[in-house]
């Protein structure tokens, strides 16, 4: 937190340099020193802030996760330098600050500590979304998140003020005891279901699980792409790790795990048909990567419903292979969307600016110039998609094992029918690569654009592999 928060500081006063060719490599240079601080305390355990906040091993991962989501992003923003309206100082420093949100979210042990970070987090994803000032979709992408977030914080806050009129405390351990006490007690307190119902209607918003999920499309499609990217991976990952913390310490105890596992089983469920099932009339792959995040929330949720010792290892497990596959699938995008004429279809619409063809049509005969981009967007749609020998096909499996252990089969079925649809919409862009016509060019990459994507694709590949390397940090 430390480290991140100088350093953002420090990259506001680099952008008054008339040379930017700084920033990205200091920007860099300040995730590394943050990632080996993050991993310096490994095996400890520590109380920061008053007991607020506390750091372990599993929070260690979802930390590590997170700040290497962020380094792959900023590696793929070479193209912020070259713009001249682009301000990648202010850019750099706001998506530094909002790691310091995500790992408040993800450490926290009081509920002001978490708020703190979702606020610092969201606020940061705001102004991101909005920051392509002269499209006018990004305007409008900013303005429905901001709207719909205040509205989804006030849910927060509320449930967080009836759990504390039920329990007496903000920290969670606090909370977990006293509700053990009332399930002990046979006691079930209106006050106490509410406040857990509000709070975890807020947090739902934040990971676009459905009903909650409205923002999503609009907001995906609006911002600039690299932003996209940002906020379907460290936005996510940093929204389990709190859910899974809150539900794991305060509410796994008999009778009130019962009551709320039966709603978030039914938000399951809408999530992953809802999002499997309208990525695929998607003709934009921006757009269907929105839905396609929204379907990746329902399989993240089964861990949360089968929550078990092993849903702890499975979600770290699966947001490190969803975020590897979708920095991915995103950074080809950015090159593609480079090399591409304007869509025609937008050009001279008076609500929007003309902007880059995004539609699958975009990939089509992209196999036969640049084999190494069509390979590692395969990789990732095989990933995405669940297919074995790679890294979604174990974190699927993993999640689904915790939903089978708590006797939820049918559950499964759900899950399973929904990974077929998936194959769909992903599948469609394999295929535009490789058996369609195009007018497909010789895409240059840059060289560390180039390692970063091939990182990438090896690791998914290794952790479907060898699955075991991660699993046992966890």
């Amino acid at each position: 937190i430390v480290v991140l928060s100088i350093s953002g500081i420090v990259l506001l006063f680099l952008g008054f340099l008339k040379s930017r060719a700084v920033l990205l490599p200091a920007t860099l240079a300040c995730l590394v020193v943050a990632t080996v601080a993050n991993f310096y305390d490994w095996n400890k355990t520590f109380v920061y802030f008053n007991d607020m906040l506390v750091i372990n091993n599993l929070a260690m991962v979802f930390i590590g996760i997170v700040l290497l989501s962020a380094f792959m992003i900023v590696s793929l923003s070479g193209g912020m330098i070259d713009d001249e309206e682009a301000q990648p100082a202010e850019y750099y420093a706001i998506m530094l600050f909002s790691l310091v949100g995500a790992i408040m979210m993800i450490g926290y042990e009081n509920l002001l500590m978490l708020f703190v970070g979702i606020e610092i987090l969201s606020v940061a994803m705001y102004i991101l979304t909005g920051s392509d000032k002269r499209n006018l979709r990004s305007n409008e992408a900013a303005l429905k998140y901001f709207l719909m977030g205040a509205f989804a914080t006030g849910i927060l806050l509320f449930g967080m003020a009836l759990l504390y009129g039920a329990t007496g405390t903000f920290t969670i351990s606090g909370i977990g005891a006293a509700v053990n006490d009332m399930v002990a007690a046979q006691v079930s307190p209106l006050l106490l279901y509410t406040g857990m119902f509000m709070l975890l209607i807020g947090m739902l918003f934040k990971v676009s699980a459905a009903p909650f999920h409205f923002w999503t499309p609009d907001v995906y499609d609006g911002a600039p792409t690299l932003f996209t990217a940002f906020m379907s991976t460290v936005v996510k990952t940093a929204g389990f790790a709190a859910l899974l913390r809150v539900l794991m310490v305060c509410f796994n105890a008999g009778s009130v795990y019962a009551y709320w596992v039966q709603v978030l089983t039914i938000i399951t469920v809408l999530t992953l048909v809802i999002g499997n099932i309208t990525a695929v009339y998607q003709t934009s792959f921006k757009r269907m990567m929105a839905y396609s995040s929204i379907s990746h929330a329902g399989y993240l949720l089964i861990g949360l419903v089968g929550l078990t010792q092993q849903s702890k290892g499975a979600i770290a497990f699966y947001s490190l292979g969803y975020s590897l596959s979708t920095i991915a699938a995103f950074g080809i995008l950015l090159l593609v969307v480079k090399n591409r004429p304007i869509n025609d279809a937008f050009v001279g619409d008076q609500n929007t600016l003309a902007r880059p063809d995004e539609s699958y049509e975009a990939f089509n005969g992209l196999a036969r110039k640049n084999p190494l981009l069509s390979f590692v967007m395969t990789v990732a749609m095989l990933s995405l998609a669940g297919i074995p020998l790679t890294a979604g096909f174990w974190g699927k499996f993993m999640l689904f094992s915790t939903a089978v252990d708590r006797g939820l089969v049918w559950l499964l079925v759900v899950a399973v029918l929904m990974s077929a649809v998936g194959i769909y919409y992903y599948f469609r862009v394999v295929i535009a690569m490789y058996f369609r016509e195009g007018k497909a060019e010789t895409i240059r990459v840059a060289p560390f654009y180039r390692f970063v994507l091939i990182t990438a694709t090896v690791v998914t590949i290794l952790l479907g592999v060898v699955p075991g390397l991660f699993q046992r940090f966890i």
